[in-house]
């Protein structure tokens, strides 16, 4: 099986899926991330958007490739969990600052 080594906030932000408050510490104060069409800007939005996604969904993910483009680090995952169309593959574009998430886009 082939193992990713993924930057550590990456990493870290894929360990704590289902942890809000340890998902925070992945980000920048003033982070942005999309997702589902949605904008959610600073650790506050994010960390609540990402704890109500956790209970609706209780989805896991499964990091299976990992590349660096134009200043991003973008990874697809395998995301199963309580939604209709599951398991789908997903891909995260990461860009990060000073050992941290500073924006996340998930795509199809």
């Amino acid at each position: 099986m082939n193992i990713l080594t993924l930057p550590e906030p990456i990493a870290d932000y894929f360990a704590a899926e289902h942890n809000p408050e340890a998902l925070a510490r992945c980000f920048t104060a003033d982070a942005i991330m999309k997702d589902v069409g949605h904008t959610y800007s600073g650790i506050d939005a994010i960390k609540a958007f990402m704890a109500d996604a956790s209970a609706k969904y209780n989805a896991t993910s499964a990091p299976f490739a990992f590349e660096r483009k134009d200043g991003f680090q973008i990874v697809r995952a395998k995301v199963t969990g309580n939604f209709p169309g599951s398991p789908i593959d997903l891909t995260y574009r990461f860009g990060l600052e000073r050992g941290r998430i500073a924006s996340l886009e998930i795509t199809l």
